[in-house]
């Protein structure tokens, strides 16, 4: 019986050559500057506005915008009830004199990687799993990696476990480049600042009664977890699709079709109750640490974990079950 090891040893090294990891971490490198640029410029623009480095002044001013904003008839409902949400989080946070968003490099972290996980992680992600099955079709090397004496399970294994590491290293380098970047212009501090979590939506209102501070070090932990499990599922859905489809092109089409299309469902679909069902609907996961109001209603972080685990199960068994009965001569 043959060991998975070298399996996987050759699946990573396939991966390297290909210098799809090397491609990721240069986006990185370039994108994770400018994202630091531009929250030094917010931190410039709110000392003009406001006068004052006091996140007070700002989210007092945020209260006053969003109860304006909430009386007008010409905002949707909607987007009403989300105001009406942050209003009241705004409100907490000046209670417990606490900054939700203080600037060093561990908060940048924080905030990056929850707005990162709908949609730019899995497309980092995308890039190294669309095309796991669909290369060896298009090189032609699925007929000689096929004709080993190996079970198909165990090649399509030891992708998936491949699969499994670079998705958790795109994971790690994120978090570390955004700490080492952004900690030159805002710090390395902020380990040991209290962060609250544990609010609960309540139709439109908060439930801050299992609120409680935890330390931003821990904060962080529980965050890249929910991150790093929807990287997973995104992951295990490009390989199936690098299954079924045989073309990486149209693969890498077809996911970055449906990841942007679930952005985009993310901010319309609040009327439609049958779309929290759908995987790319539930990928914002770290919203739910921050009370943040569910883009459909009686969505909670349980459920949209039950929603992307059974996506996940379904595409590995769909992936295992097409790869080892599909015809490799046609």
């Amino acid at each position: 019986m043959v060991n998975v090891y070298p399996l996987v040893k050759n699946e990573c090294i396939k991966i390297i050559k290909k210098k799809r990891l090397l491609v990721v971490l240069l986006i990185l490198a370039a994108l994770i500057p400018m994202f630091t640029y531009a929250q030094l410029k917010v931190s410039q623009n709110n000392l003009k506005q406001f006068g004052t480095t006091d996140w007070r002044a700002e989210q007092r001013q945020k209260i006053v915008d969003y109860t304006r904003s909430i009386g007008s008839a010409r905002v949707p409902e909607e987007w009403k009830q989300f105001r009406r949400v942050e209003v009241m989080l705004a409100q907490y946070y000046l209670d417990k004199d606490v900054n939700p968003a203080a600037p060093n490099g561990v908060t940048f972290t924080r905030e990056f990687i929850k707005n990162a996980v709908g949609l730019f992680i899995p497309l980092m992600v995308m890039v190294i799993a669309s095309d796991l099955v669909s290369s060896e079709h298009s090189t032609g090397t699925i007929k000689l990696l096929l004709t080993r004496p190996v079970g198909r399970w165990k090649i399509l294994l030891s992708k998936l476990i491949s699969l499994i590491l670079f998705t958790s290293l795109i994971v790690i380098c994120t978090a570390l480049l955004c700490y080492l970047i952004s900690g030159v212009v805002f710090g390395y501090g902020g380990w040991d600042m209290p962060v609250f979590f544990g609010f609960k939506i309540v139709g439109s209102e908060v439930d801050t009664s299992f609120v409680r501070p935890v330390d931003q070090w821990l904060y962080l932990i529980m965050e890249f977890g929910l991150v790093w499990f929807a990287a997973i599922i995104v992951a295990v859905m490009s390989l199936m699709v690098s299954v079924l489809v045989r073309s990486t092109a149209a693969g890498m089409g077809l996911m970055l079709a449906v990841l942007i299309s679930g952005t985009i469902l993310t901010n319309m679909v609040s009327s439609w109750e049958t779309a929290k069902y759908l995987f790319m609907v539930n990928l914002r996961l770290t919203d739910y640490l921050t009370g943040s109001l569910p883009p459909i209603k009686g969505m909670d972080l349980p459920f949209s974990l039950t929603v992307l685990t059974v996506w996940g199960i379904v595409s590995i068994i769909v992936s295992f079950t097409v790869f080892t009965k599909k015809d490799i001569l046609n």
